[in-house]
Parts: structure tokens; C-alpha cells; sequence
């Protein structure tokens, strides 16, 4: 894609990307706060973002604590990324297989209750992208309600999300499923054999959440005698079990969290906070999130009103004020708050 930005700029047209809510949203709504602190001479020490797209509370009702908005099968991918970020002047470096051990948990939100958050992919691109050189700390992660990690940590170790091609012979149970990948004993008490590979007690709550899924019992899994992978089938499974019923709503957190020192004015703590129901029986908070801001930007583009040519990402001025402000028209804006340290 950066690849045809001199085309782009050649040909007067405009190729914007990352415009829909993580990234876009949490892109414009970033930089905004990150320009202004510029702006009055202040230096962001420190930027935390967090993004999840959840259940609303009234909609979480399975042990999980998630259900699918987006494509199964790209959740459990994008469980395998590797993650990069600087915190308090050190690079940390998680490769895929570490990444839910690399959990932070207990972080509130009024309305919703507790959350955690684990690392998104690579945070360090973002320092130049927002002009931070010198920033002690910069993360973004992903949020989930609690429990999430420490289940699929066990998934991950256990080998659920593999990717090779392989053909399991029909009338394959998700019991006889599971039992390959454990070694000793019998099929029926494969609940304890997975919590003895994985070094837990058979009443953890990721093997309760793995019951609950039907991955110890009888039913057959999807595709036998056709080539598939173990990741599908957990995702066809997942997809089964976790997806929203017809009048349930999902729900969008977006959390910033910045320190701004100042020359000669106390050191501020700027927290920036959207949360998003989607609406029952008419759209999702996902939906809604993803395609308000990319439908914006494309308008604001076709009338003309934003002039740049060239591949960008919306963290100019002239594109954010833009479309945050016809957003915040629609009722999709971010609450800010600053405590001053001392």
C-alpha cells in the first residue's frame, strides 16, 4: 500500500486506510489528544490504549465472557500474533505462542465491571506514526472480559489454533477430537487428560469453559472426512456456541490513557473513554464503529472537503477534526477527562 502513494499523489487522489474503529477510531481520537498536548508545549510520556468489541453485560451470558461480531476464524487468528511495545523506557518483545501470558488484569469500567487487556500486535510503528520519538511507554491491547486470556492461553498451548491440513475420519467425536492432542489414557476421561498436558486441575476455568464449548463430549465435529484444520474447527465451533441471538446487543470499549509533562505546569493524566452499545434487533456496535467512520471519511473525500493526496492514515489534522466531528454529530464520541498530578 505505501507503495503507491507517489501514484496516488501523481493522480491527485487520496488512499486513505485504517479508518474504521480499531484502527481508525482510536487512531483520530489518539492523535487529537496527543496534538493538542503538543500544542500547549507539553511532551506524552506515556500512551495505553485499550480496544475490545464484547457482549454488553445484559448479553454476557456464557462463560466465555465473548461472543462473534466479526469472523470466528480471524479472532482465532489473530490470537497467534506476536506483539511489541515499550514500557517505562524497555522494549518487550511476546512471541505468538507467549501472548496471553502477557495479561493485565482488573481494569474497571463504570457500567461494565472488571475487563483485562493483553498486547495488540506492534505497538512501537505507532511512535513515529504519532510523532512520539522519546516516549517512555506505548501500548495497545486488546480487551476481553476476565477469564479470556487465561483460556486461551490453554488453547494456544494445547495446539487448538494449528493451521496444517489434516482429515479426520468420520463419526470423529469432539472428545476423540481432543484426545490427539494428549498422550495416555482412555477417551473417556479425556476433561482430565487435557488438564494434566496443560498442568492445571480438571476444574479450572478453562476446562470448564472448554466443557462447556462440548469440546470433551460426543458430538460430532464439522467437515469430518474432509480436509480441514484444528483451528477451523474450533472456530466452526466457537461460531455454534458464541455467536449473538437475534435480540441481543453487542458492545464497543475504547480506552485511552496518556501522561503529558508540561515546562512549567503539573503533569497531566488524560483519559479518553467511548463505550457503544449496539442496538438490538437493528445494528451492532461493530458495525456501526467500523463503517460510520470510513463512510465519513469517503464523503468528506468525494466533496472535496479533505485535499490531500497520496497513502495516509487518518492522523492529519484536516481529516480527524473532520470526521470526528460529523461522528460526534451521529452520537459516537469519546469522553475525555485530565488529572493533574499533585
Amino acid at each position: 500500500m505505501r507503495a503507491l502513494d507517489q501514484p496516488a499523489r501523481d493522480a491527485g487522489v487520496m488512499l486513505l486506510n485504517e479508518t474504521g474503529l480499531d484502527p481508525g477510531i482510536d487512531h483520530m481520537s489518539a492523535i487529537k489528544i496527543i496534538h493538542n498536548v503538543q500544542d500547549r508545549g507539553g511532551k506524552v510520556v506515556s500512551f495505553k490504549s485499550y480496544c475490545g468489541g464484547l457482549p454488553a453485560p445484559d448479553c454476557n451470558d456464557n462463560p466465555w465472557g465473548y461472543k462473534f461480531s466479526w469472523s470466528p476464524r480471524a479472532v482465532c487468528t489473530a490470537c497467534k500474533n506476536a506483539a511489541a511495545y515499550q514500557l517505562d523506557g524497555k522494549k518487550v518483545h511476546i512471541p505468538g505462542p507467549k501472548l496471553f501470558s502477557d495479561c493485565t488484569p482488573g481494569m474497571h469500567f463504570d457500567g461494565i465491571g472488571e475487563l483485562e487487556a493483553y498486547p495488540n500486535r506492534d505497538s512501537l510503528s505507532y511512535i513515529d506514526l504519532y510523532g512520539l520519538t522519546g516516549i517512555d511507554t506505548m501500548m495497545r491491547c486488546t480487551l476481553r472480559y476476565p477469564g479470556w486470556c487465561e483460556t486461551m492461553k490453554s488453547v494456544v498451548d494445547l495446539g487448538l489454533l494449528d493451521e496444517m491440513t489434516t482429515t479426520q475420519p468420520v463419526g470423529t467425536t469432539f472428545a476423540d477430537f481432543m484426545a490427539t492432542f494428549v498422550t495416555g489414557g482412555s477417551g473417556s476421561d479425556i476433561r482430565r487428560r487435557v488438564a494434566d498436558q496443560l498442568c492445571q486441575d480438571a476444574s479450572s476455568g478453562a476446562m470448564q469453559r472448554f466443557d462447556w464449548l462440548g469440546l470433551f463430549g460426543n458430538d460430532p465435529i464439522p467437515k469430518a472426512g474432509l480436509e480441514t484444520t484444528p483451528l477451523d474447527i474450533l472456530a466452526t465451533r466457537m461460531a455454534e456456541k458464541m455467536s449473538y441471538g437475534e435480540n441481543e446487543r453487542d458492545m464497543i470499549v475504547l480506552r485511552h490513557e496518556f501522561r503529558a509533562t508540561f515546562p512549567s505546569s503539573p503533569t497531566e493524566r488524560i483519559v479518553s473513554t467511548l463505550i457503544e452499545f449496539g442496538s438490538a434487533g437493528v445494528d451492532s456496535a461493530m458495525a456501526r464503529t467500523v463503517s460510520l467512520p470510513s463512510a465519513v471519511a469517503a464523503k468528506l473525500i468525494l466533496s472535496g472537503a479533505i485535499h490531500a493526496s497520496g497513502v495516509h492514515l487518518p492522523v492529519l489534522p484536516e481529516i480527524y477534526t473532520r470526521v470526528l466531528g460529523e461522528l460526534a454529530g451521529m452520537g459516537v464520541a469519546c469522553v475525555e477527562q485530565t488529572f493533574l498530578d499533585g
